[in-house]
């Protein structure tokens, strides 16, 4: 433990972590690791991921947040979420960001700190300069007047370049998400599927580019097409149907679950609504989608993992929910594992108000949710 600490206080004097993670012209340069120790720190890290999406945990640092414990001793963020029972971490990427967070350099950062602490890692690529969701698609500012063919290209060279960093580090890549949320493509227009999947083998063709370039840097790598909704099976069968025919390459479907209504969904809600618009409580919202995960399996003879999962911080019944959820999944054969979107934010951090900590950057009990067996 105490080895573990002095490498991260060792990095933080060797390069500075906001430098680091917003510089685009500096390479982070990462202390060597000593021989002949256990980067887990005794924990199991093996075994159904119970995960984090901690991507804007740099930022969030450098903004000057802190993470405690329940008895308010301050910690570094990830090394509290492995005690709270964690075992992996997932990382989005961005192409080029304009303030830097979530580029090749920034993922790096993150993923080396992941690795000295154990972590397995999943990487999750946007290709896109910003958020990439069912709501919008855009492709990076550099890739704007490519053609289909060269996207494919920039797909393969982009998933290329930011996975032989993070080898050149020796530091391991378990899953790798060809896209995020998905559900009508990526790459928009070119890789829009329409809403009728009609245009799926665009879509098809650059995934196959994404999935070919993970295999060649990592072949053991397990590659996911993610979409959202996990609980709104007609997505599913829509774009996988469509993929299937069009002979995209995967090896996991991910899912996303964030139960209930909110007022961004723009149905006239002042507040988030656990009762979605079909009328289904949250743990029937679960048991959909956990009805959605075992007909994936057997249909498509396929994984399936739940990439992103959420439900506001002060819902009363948020460790019922995560509870309820992870225990019925890890049911699941085929279910690989569940992954909380950054459960690390708290005091409405960019307005985001479905992670796991109080407003005094304590966990909550919802956390117990991921405990160790």
């Amino acid at each position: 433990m105490k080895k573990i600490k002095t490498w991260w206080m060792s990095f933080i004097l060797l390069c500075g972590l906001t430098t680091v993670s917003c510089n685009d012209d500096d390479n982070p340069t990462f202390p060597e690791q000593p021989e002949n120790t256990d980067p887990t720190g005794g924990y199991d890290m093996t075994g159904f991921a119970r995960g984090a999406d901690v991507s804007w945990l740099t930022e969030m640092e450098a903004s000057g947040r802190r993470f405690y414990d329940s008895t308010g001793v301050e910690r570094e963020c990830m090394e509290l979420l492995r005690e709270l029972g964690m075992n992996s971490v997932r990382l989005r990427v961005w192409v080029n960001p304009t303030d830097g967070w979530c580029n090749k350099q920034d993922v790096l950062v993150k993923a080396w700190r992941a690795s000295q602490l154990g972590y397995r890692l999943m990487i999750d690529f946007h290709y896109s300069d910003e958020w990439a969701d069912p709501g919008d698609q855009k492709k990076p500012v550099a890739w704007e007047n490519y053609s289909l063919t060269e996207l494919e290209q920039a797909v393969a060279d982009h998933t290329t370049d930011v996975l032989s960093a993070l080898k050149a580090q020796n530091i391991d890549v378990e899953w790798v998400q060809v896209g995020n949320e998905t559900r009508y493509g990526m790459l928009w227009n070119d890789g829009f599927t329409e809403y009728d999947y009609s245009n799926a083998a665009n879509f098809a063709q650059l995934i196959n580019a994404g999935y070919d370039a993970v295999k060649t840097v990592y072949p053991d790598a397990q590659v996911i097409i993610h979409i959202d909704k996990g609980n709104r099976p007609q997505y599913y069968n829509g774009l996988f149907d469509a993929l299937k025919a069009a002979n995209a390459k995967w090896d996991i479907i991910g899912m996303s679950l964030y139960p209930g209504e909110d007022p961004s969904d723009t149905n006239g809600l002042t507040e988030w609504d656990p009762i979605d618009e079909n009328g289904n409580t949250w743990m029937q919202q679960n048991d959909v989608c956990i009805a959605n995960m075992k007909a994936l399996i057997e249909k498509y003879s396929t994984k399936v993992m739940m990439c992103e999962i959420g439900i506001p911080w002060n819902y009363e019944e948020a460790e019922a929910f995560y509870t309820d959820f992870i225990t019925k999944a890890k049911q699941v054969e085929g279910c690989l594992g569940v992954f909380a979107w950054e459960p690390q934010c708290y005091g409405g951090w960019k307005s985001y108000h479905k992670g796991m900590f109080d407003d005094d950057g304590r966990p909550m009990t919802s956390l117990n949710a991921f405990k160790r067996d």
